[in-house]
């Protein structure tokens, strides 16, 4: 066996201290992200649906190279994290799909503005929340306001708000003279 074919996954923390980010040495979902904040809807991400038949299993993100996992309060980490780190490995081993029948989203022409923001989000902003464990996606712009999604750990996070307005509101503002506020909504 090939060195190179060993697939490891070690745990990391994040913000959240309900969220734990489970990063293996391959890609799992390059490109996108999927977000499951309930146990509903799970035809799409085979792997999300064997997450959820955890007990302690509340929320489950998939991007890149990780999976971040909501657990339900009445669960310790340190009783759990083993468990989870042998799925993940168990499951990119025996390489089932992560995701089925994803559909193409095409992206309709976009102001100038709106391509500005999408550029500062991706360039500066996604990966720190990344590196949290989380995603953010932009949703809308509108009178000023950008609404964005908060997925993964970012969801429900306590600090979550003040990244938000301390840290992305301000970048946008500075950068982009036409954005007011920044929003969030669950996704």
């Amino acid at each position: 066996m090939d060195l190179s074919d060993v697939i490891t996954v070690y745990s990391e923390k994040t913000p959240n201290p309900e969220s734990m980010k489970f990063v293996a040495n391959r890609m799992i979902l390059p490109n996108d992200s999927i977000d499951f904040r309930v146990n509903e809807n799970l035809d799409t991400c085979p792997m999300a649906e064997e997450l959820f038949k955890y007990d302690f299993v509340k929320g489950v993100f998939i991007m890149n190279n990780f999976v971040s996992v909501t657990k339900k309060e009445d669960y310790e980490w340190f009783d759990i994290i083993p468990q989870l780190k042998k799925f993940v490995q168990d499951y990119l081993e025996t390489e089932k799909p992560v995701v089925v029948n994803k559909e193409q989203l095409s992206e309709a022409e976009e102001s100038g503005v709106v391509t500005k923001i999408k550029q500062l989000l991706e360039d500066h902003v996604k990966p720190a929340v990344e590196m949290d464990g989380g995603a953010i996606d932009f949703k809308s712009f509108d009178s000023g306001i950008v609404t964005v999604t908060m997925k993964g750990s970012c969801s429900g996070c306590p600090s979550s708000t003040l990244t938000l307005k301390a840290g992305i509101e301000n970048l946008l503002k500075r950068m982009v003279p036409e954005v007011e506020s920044v929003e969030a909504e669950a996704a």
